[in-house]
């Protein structure tokens, strides 16, 4: 399951990253956002870009291309 898959105000924790692009990936790690670390969904914008997540008590957003590359577990 990818990041763009889930809806606003589910809960998740982050599987890995495409390999295709180390810059996107470094720059989540930087940020806070590690594998195997839970997320919440709090905003999607009206036409689906960027996706807003909390993690670790900050607010990080993604565009719709990046959290495709995100791959994720849905946690309840």
């Amino acid at each position: 399951m990818f990041l763009k898959d889930l809806p606003v105000g589910s809960k998740g924790r982050i599987v890995s990253f495409g390999k295709d692009h180390p810059e996107y990936r470094r720059r989540l790690v930087m940020l806070g956002a590690t594998p195997g670390t839970p997320f919440d969904v709090v905003r999607i914008a009206p036409l689906g870009d960027p996706i807003e997540i909390r993690v670790r008590g900050s607010f990080i957003s993604v565009r719709r291309d990046e959290a495709e590359l995100m791959q994720v577990e849905r946690i309840d």
